[in-house]
């Protein structure tokens, strides 16, 4: 499975719903804004490795076991923004921190699992992975 089929499938799979509820910039021409946490929770679940995450932008991105780093969210941060890896999270640190609540990661992030779940098949069964 590519990386770029999967980021067809989040780029169809995100939304309003599934964005940190205080990102008041989001909007259909910046679909990933506001969407790190919960994809890289989800991407985690596909692919395995670990959850990169950075305390100033508070961005969170995947490192793949084979290493590569994979952000499917980048392209709609603004321009001058550079993530730096200030911590590695597991799924529990994030879905269980006492900010998890109220920007309702694990609503959102079990909405978009779904999703992707969702979607993920027919795109394969269809041949978008070739």
């Amino acid at each position: 499975m590519s990386i770029e089929l999967l980021k067809q499938v989040f780029r169809s799979c995100v939304s309003r719903e599934t964005c940190y509820p205080f990102q008041g910039d989001w909007s259909p021409e910046v679909l990933m804004r506001g969407q790190s946490d919960v994809v890289a929770l989800v991407l985690q679940d596909l692919l395995g490795g670990v959850i990169l995450y950075c305390a100033h932008f508070r961005h969170y991105w995947n490192q793949l076991p084979d290493g590569r780093q994979v952000d499917l969210t980048i392209e709609d941060l603004e321009e001058y923004i550079t993530p730096c890896v200030d911590k590695v999270l597991t799924k529990e640190q994030i879905l269980n921190d006492e900010t998890s609540k109220i920007s309702r990661i694990p609503e959102r992030y079990n909405l978009l699992k779904g999703r992707i779940l969702k979607l993920l098949p027919e795109m394969v069964e269809y041949g978008f992975d070739k």
